[in-house]
């Protein structure tokens, strides 16, 4: 009788134990919840943009944009607006995608606007060597900005993705200007057509 009633306690314990785990761990989701389901666990890339987004200093030509909502801060697009050079009044979009294991890779970024420019290729890739080879993890997405900022004001023949308008650049200044004045008022330039930017 005595080895029954043992067992008995033994298995109520274990059973208490039980329901008392059960217990906490639903105290804990409760607790972080708030009602809400359980907030996914940000990646070391995740936390570094937040700070790199809440650090920007942007100049007045540029401006930052969430498409997805502020829940997806992986992908995001950038304004640039010339107020001098050839692309002064031009309204360039760029979209940024980062990787979870930045700032060990560079973002991706493309150029959305159609842009006749020597440094961004008419698929929107651009040349910008701190998006290449000179990256480095101690810099940010303000640099990139700052950078793409700098192609428009002063664009770089000797480093072409697109090698038409590098030579035209190159070669004469001033038919360059008139292309890119053509470019984005909407028009064609030679066999390319290009939307309103303007």
């Amino acid at each position: 009788m005595n080895e029954k009633t043992d067992q008995d306690k033994e298995e109520q314990e274990a059973s208490m134990i039980k329901l008392f785990k059960v217990k906490e761990k639903q105290r804990e989701l409760a607790e972080n919840s708030n009602g809400k389901p359980p907030v996914k666990k940000q990646s070391a890339g995740e936390l570094r943009l937040h700070r790199d987004i809440s650090e920007l200093n942007l100049p007045k030509t540029c401006s930052i944009s969430f498409p997805n909502g502020k829940d997806d801060l992986m992908n995001f697009e950038v304004t640039i607006r010339p107020d001098e050079g050839y692309y002064n009044g031009g309204i360039f979009v760029f979209t940024f995608q980062i990787s979870p294991i930045y700032p060990h890779e560079a973002p991706k970024v493309k150029c959305k606007t159609k842009v006749y420019h020597p440094n961004i290729d008419l698929e929107g890739n651009v040349c910008l060597n701190i998006l290449r080879e000179d990256w480095k993890p101690v810099l940010n997405i303000n640099t990139i900005i700052y950078g793409l900022y700098h192609l428009f004001t002063e664009p770089n023949h000797e480093d072409p993705l697109n090698p038409d308008a590098a030579g035209v650049l190159r070669d004469n200044p001033k038919l360059f200007e008139s292309n890119v004045r053509r470019a984005m008022a909407g028009g064609y330039v030679g066999q390319t057509f290009f939307t309103r930017c303007i």
